[in-house]
């Protein structure tokens, strides 16, 4: 019996000023990578990983990406979006910023439950369908891929416990903490029930607080991650992208 595939959220409001003297004033997801917006290149991945619908939550300055991406028909999805600010403030500080958390809450109510989450600077090549077999087996609200880590890329934040995270840090992790988030995370309508009443709050708030329930389920995945947020991280990208002929 195949899996079905969730629509997946793109936290794609970050607007990248680690990224400013190669990709100025625009978001992430815009970078070029071997000649291309970095979102072509994540919407490809999706695309081969079964997925049909996603939804691009944006913030300040995404009209250059939404004129890129369009209706997703170019890549063979369904594409819509959730703007940060309805109004689109032509100043950010004009805007009424959700955080990660509110963004993913508003954006939700266009999908079904479950969905599924990726940060718009993110890489991973990873398979879909037996992460949504874990989610459902594990039968918790919500779901984190982990990566054992221990400080080899970005310093590790999270601390797991055969399939729970059990603690998550990423201020002040501990010495115990040798996993890290690895980008995709699988959520029901549910695990959001606690913040419905809020209109602005950060992903890390829901996550400590299903940490703290013994709610949030985790999937441990081998591959090393790769991602946009810096031009060291960006170079890696392409070089492993040429490397894989994925370029």
């Amino acid at each position: 019996m195949s899996v079905a595939i969730p629509p997946v959220l793109i936290l794609a409001g970050g607007l990248g000023t680690r990224l400013n003297s190669i990709n100025p004033g625009l978001p992430k997801s815009m970078v070029a990578v071997c000649g291309r917006p970095f979102i072509a290149h994540q919407l490809q991945l999706l695309k081969g990983q079964g997925v049909t619908k996603v939804v691009l939550c944006v913030g300040h300055n995404a009209q250059p990406l939404i004129d890129f991406v369009g209706d997703g028909k170019q890549f063979g999805l369904t594409v819509e979006y959730s703007c940060d600010d309805e109004s689109q403030a032509l100043e950010p500080s004009a805007a009424t910023l959700l955080g990660t958390g509110g963004a993913l809450l508003k954006a939700s109510r266009l999908v079904g439950s479950p969905f599924a989450v990726l940060y718009g600077d993110s890489w991973l090549e990873v398979e879909f369908a037996p992460i949504i077999e874990a989610f459902e087996r594990l039968n918790k609200p919500a779901l984190v891929t982990v990566y054992r880590n221990e400080n080899r890329y970005i310093p590790s934040n999270l601390k797991v416990e055969g399939q729970l995270v059990t603690a998550y840090n990423k201020e002040q992790p501990s010495a115990d903490m040798v996993h890290v988030d690895f980008g995709l995370s699988i959520f029901s309508k549910q695990a959001f029930a606690a913040f419905a009443a809020q209109r602005s709050f950060d992903l890390a708030s829901l996550i400590t607080s299903l940490i703290a329930a013994r709610q949030l389920a985790c999937y441990e995945v081998s591959q090393r991650f790769y991602e946009v947020g810096t031009p060291q991280a960006l170079k890696e990208l392409e070089e492993h992208l040429l490397e894989r002929g994925l370029s």
